[in-house]
């Protein structure tokens, strides 16, 4: 039985084009992906080539284009542009480096510290029993929390899975281990007041994470310690720019999408992001 389904936005929308702010090496590599993707599973039923393919995916996660608008400008329909987000999102995410391998790369290269934060993504509001544990008191709104590893310049190295907007930095922490995968790897992490109480050593072994000092009530910070202070947080303005490079893709401006379906798209966009930077 054929099926006439009518595409996306009807045949009196308008049309227009618009510049994608990305390089054409970027381009060539995502399309070079597709390409061997398709030849793996044999698919022979795609009309577009895989450079349009991959243009269609680059303005959905750059410019958080919507998939319905894309799909009336191109003559196909929105269900396929969301197939191939979801496709070309599960392969860059698999490219994604290991915790383990990135800190031995920065060992290898010389490095002794590599820069620890924390940042969230904005998400709808969830409803039933979602809508909580999504809530992140910190911020005031719905989203969900990811934990960054950057070098002493900035350039992202790994991204944690996406957990609720409630948990908190250091539990996320401790949930995948960082303090002892940085031992493992003779490093050293710089981190802001959040992560203070991360590093549970013992006084007289070496720090895996240093904070800066938090006053208290009746106990205010003396002028060495906001020093102190200052020259971390000086330290540490290189991570607030991998974060920057990795929220220039808008559709983390907030996703609508499944939660769980966000994990691969954060690491998906650091593969991309990592190309761009390094270009």
């Amino acid at each position: 039985m054929k099926k006439n389904n009518p595409l996306a936005g009807g045949p009196g929308g308008l049309v227009y084009s618009a510049r994608l702010p990305l390089s054409s090496a970027t381009l060539n590599r995502l399309a070079s992906l597709v390409r061997g993707h398709l030849k793996k599973i044999g698919s022979r039923w795609r009309a577009p080539p895989a450079g349009k393919i991959a243009a269609i995916v680059l303005a959905v996660l750059r410019c958080d284009q919507r998939p319905g608008d894309l799909a009336g400008g191109n003559g196909i329909h929105r269900t396929t542009v969301t197939r191939w987000v979801r496709e070309v999102v599960g392969l860059l995410a698999a490219r994604a480096p290991r915790p383990d391998r990135a800190l031995k790369k920065i060992t290898r290269t010389g490095g002794g510290v590599v820069l620890l934060d924390g940042s969230p993504i904005r998400t709808r509001r969830r409803t039933g029993t979602q809508n909580r544990k999504n809530y992140s008191g910190k911020y005031k709104h719905h989203g969900l929390l990811v934990i960054a590893l950057t070098d002493d310049k900035g350039r992202l190295l790994w991204v944690s899975a996406a957990r609720p907007g409630r948990t908190s930095e250091i539990t996320a922490c401790r949930h995948d281990r960082l303090t002892v995968r940085l031992r493992a790897a003779g490093l050293g992490a710089i981190a802001d007041l959040g992560f203070v109480g991360l590093d549970d050593s013992r006084p007289d072994a070496d720090p895996a994470v240093i904070t800066g000092c938090k006053a208290a009530r009746n106990r205010p910070l003396t002028r060495g310690q906001k020093l102190s202070n200052k020259a971390l947080a000086a330290v540490r303005a290189p991570v607030e720019h991998g974060f920057a490079h990795l929220k220039n893709w808008r559709v983390l401006g907030k996703v609508r999408t499944d939660p769980k379906w966000a994990t691969a798209l954060v690491r998906a966009l650091l593969v991309l992001t990592n190309r761009e930077v390094s270009r």
